[in-house]
């Protein structure tokens, strides 16, 4: 009787560690994959790689050049950020003629669903990300104007070219529902994109020019801001990012497209002057 009262305590004993043994082996196991899941993580982040080119708007190459893209490339290291920028009309050219871009960033909606209607774009990648706002600017000093209606009192008025550039069909839109297209149509000098429209009002080569609030905001010891166009005259300036269907690098563009909308990008954006669409 004493050796199986002894055997029932053995088995008691060999039952109770081998439960032990097995909460250990779970908790390990959770251990185990909360760490597989964390390196699976970060994996995922440093596996994307290559180049991914991004054709945007020529409003925003300062603020990409100088923080976007280094703030995305600590994120993603092993991927190389190529920007292409100009007039939104001029890349949508190229991109109809086939130019290799992963990332399509429009200063109007106009384009993109130009793009879109095509088949070259990822529809559910489409994001309406930034407002944006016309203004009259002026060479830094310059006297005599204070309203949008001034513009009729300069010359020569520099504008986008309203067949391609995005601020110059906003600013003809502006000024024909305030009635003073006619007015200014014999002495514009019509600039393939805005930033070059900003350049030649701050070289006091325009007397005046239309061009986003944005691009007038990084110039400010060189142009003044005379006004917003009118709300109501021209409709909202949106910019709209999106990825291209035959992208080389969909990872890379999903990834840059994501890393635009986070709150980092969009600190950035507004500090530039735009606005963030909800």
């Amino acid at each position: 009787m004493k050796f199986k009262k002894e055997i029932a305590v053995f088995t008691a004993m060999v039952t109770a560690v081998s439960v032990a043994a097995c909460g250990n082996t779970k908790t390990n196991d959770t251990d185990k994959n909360t760490k597989d899941n964390t390196t699976e993580t970060a994996s995922e982040t440093t596996q994307i790689e290559g180049t991914v080119t991004i054709a945007a708007a020529a409003s925003l190459e300062k603020v990409f050049n100088d923080e976007l893209i280094p703030m995305f490339n600590e994120m993603y290291p092993d991927v190389t950020v190529e920007g292409t920028y100009d007039s939104s009309g001029k890349l949508q050219t190229q991109i109809e003629e086939g130019a290799d871009v992963d990332v399509f960033f429009s200063a109007a909606t106009k384009q993109m669903d130009a793009l879109k209607d095509e088949g070259m774009m990822e529809d559910d990648s489409i994001v309406d990300l930034l407002e944006n706002k016309i203004v009259l600017i002026v060479p830094g000093g310059e006297e005599g104007y204070s309203k949008f209606e001034d513009i009729v009192n300069a010359q020569p008025v520099a504008i986008g070219d309203p067949e391609s550039v995005p601020a110059g069909q906003y600013g003809k839109e502006a000024l024909t529902n305030l009635n003073l297209w006619d007015q200014v149509e014999g002495k514009l000098s019509l600039g393939t994109n805005v930033t070059e429209v900003l350049n030649w009002v701050a070289a006091s080569s325009a007397q005046a020019g239309i061009v986003y609030a944005t691009d007038a905001a990084s110039m400010p010891d060189q142009v003044d801001v005379v006004a917003e166009a009118p709300e109501g005259s021209c409709t909202k300036v949106i910019y709209p990012v999106g990825m291209l269907k035959n992208s080389k690098n969909p990872e890379a563009a999903k990834a840059l497209i994501a890393f635009l909308q986070t709150d980092q990008a969009s600190k950035v954006f507004e500090d530039a002057g735009f606005t963030i669409v909800e």
